[in-house]
């Protein structure tokens, strides 16, 4: 799978999202109960941490340093599997291929088409200042 024009660069993105990303250990960190807020908002949602403290939702850091670690780690990994099976690849890997059929294209189908970022890690030019 080698992406060659617009409509395969969209798709190449959604599948390795949702193979590298999505499918990892962002989806333990997903697993849960998510609080009711009536507001729409979560500015009605607090949490009351082991010392008594009252944190406002938005306020919140859901994932700690080490749930952050295991994730990146994980999606690091499973890009440079997932670019040394598909893009660096000599050769076709059909079991790849097969694999992301199943395990990954049904979830992207779905979703929005991604937007092209021209500022992607791009630091404002002084004109912009």
């Amino acid at each position: 799978m080698k992406p060659n024009n617009k409509k395969s660069q969209s798709e190449f993105a959604k599948i390795m999202a949702a193979a590298c990303v999505r499918r990892g250990y962002l989806e333990k960190l997903h697993n849960g109960f998510t609080p009711v807020t009536r507001s729409g908002d979560y500015s009605d949602v607090k949490v009351i941490d082991a010392e008594g403290r009252e944190i406002p939702w938005n306020q919140v850091s859901r994932i700690n340093q080490d749930e952050m670690k295991t994730l990146m780690t994980g999606v690091v990994n499973r890009i440079h599997t997932f670019l040394a099976r598909t893009l660096f690849s000599a050769t076709e890997d059909k079991a790849f291929q097969r694999a992301l059929d199943k395990a990954a294209v049904p979830w992207a189908k779905g979703w929005d088409e991604p937007q092209y970022l021209a500022d992607f890690l791009m630091p404002p030019s002084e004109e912009q200042s």
